[in-house]
Formats: structure tokens, sequence, C-alpha cells
């Protein structure tokens, strides 16, 4: 990207005051920063900001820190580069997870390929993620195979521009052009 995403803007508003308006959500809310980023604009909004104990180990670390870092028996586990993850997302997936106990990780399928976020994950699922992630696992995709993962078919009437991500300058211009509303943080 070029830079930190939690230094992206939307209109005038910093990407995580954004995301927590359109999130709307009545919980505890966790920020997961990597070392060296924490504190981005609008942080102080969350109920908590915890820092990954090591730089550069991939999305997994951030995780195992917000899981080793909650209260809460269930995560429902998001990114600040997903702009149109609404509120109806976030409370499926909390549902799905709450009607299914015996499952430890909930993750979502859109035409039959797995979106990795947003997903929910049970604190309790702790010690066998840690286990993967000992044993070299990285990618969020892997969780898919974790004995006690659902995964579960998202409703139709959920928008494909759900599933947008800002990974790249191509991306995020094609969001501008999309929206009309992000825009590059501004010079210090």
């Amino acid at each position: 990207m070029g830079l930190p995403k939690g230094g992206l803007r939307v209109g005038d508003a910093p990407i995580l005051a954004y995301l927590l308006d359109r999130w709307r959500w009545e919980g505890p809310t966790l920020l997961v920063t990597a070392p060296g980023r924490e504190h981005p604009p609008a942080w102080e909004r969350f109920t908590r900001e915890v820092t990954d104990p090591v730089t550069n180990e991939g999305p997994l670390r951030g995780v195992i820190t917000a899981l080793r870092a909650t209260d809460s028996d269930v995560l429902i586990v998001t990114t600040c580069d997903m702009p149109r993850v609404e509120a109806r997302q976030l409370v499926w997936l909390e549902q799905a997870v709450l009607e299914r106990p015996n499952a430890g990780l909930i993750m979502i399928e859109r035409d039959e390929q797995l979106e990795p976020v947003p997903f929910a994950i049970r604190t309790d699922a702790l010690p066998r993620l840690e286990e993967h992630f000992s044993a070299g696992g990285r990618s969020l995709h892997s969780l898919a195979r974790f004995p006690s993962a659902v995964l579960i078919a998202a409703p139709a009437d959920w928008p494909a521009e759900v599933w947008t991500n800002l990974n790249t300058p191509d991306d995020l211009a094609a969001f501008t052009a999309t929206s009309h509303i992000v825009s590059r943080p501004r010079s210090p």
C-alpha cells in the first residue's frame, strides 16, 4: 500500500473511526497494532489497543495477540482494509458462532470460495492456534482446516462489495472511484 493502512482516511475521518461508526458494535472493541504502528488515528475510540509482541509475523500473530488479550469467549475478527464490511456481517457471525457451541471457528464462503475475513473464533481455540502458528502456519486460509472450523455460505443478500479489500494503491484508487469518499492521509 505504501503506507500503514491505519493511516487511511475515509472522507475527513480516519479509517478506524469510519469503521467503528459503520459497525456500531455494542460490545467491547479491541484494536491490534503492529510494533512501531501503535496509536493510529482514532485508536482511542476502541475499548483497548494491544500491540503484537513481534513484527512481520503475519495476520495470525495478530489473532493470537487478540485472543490472549480478550476477556470475551468469542472474538469477531475483521480488518481495517475491508471498508465495506457492515454491522450486519459482524452480527451474523456472532449469531452463527453462538448457535454452534462446538464450533471453534466460523468462516465464510462466497461462491464456494473462502473469504477469510471477517470470521468468528472462540478463545478456547488459542492453544490449537498457537500450535499451528509454531508449526509455521501463517495464512488465515489455513484456519479453515482446523478440526473445529465450520464454513458457512454467506447469505445471498450480501452485496459483493462487502469483500472489497484495500491491499494496493490500485485497490484504493478503485474504491475511491466507486465511493468518492477515501483519501490519502494528510501530510504532517
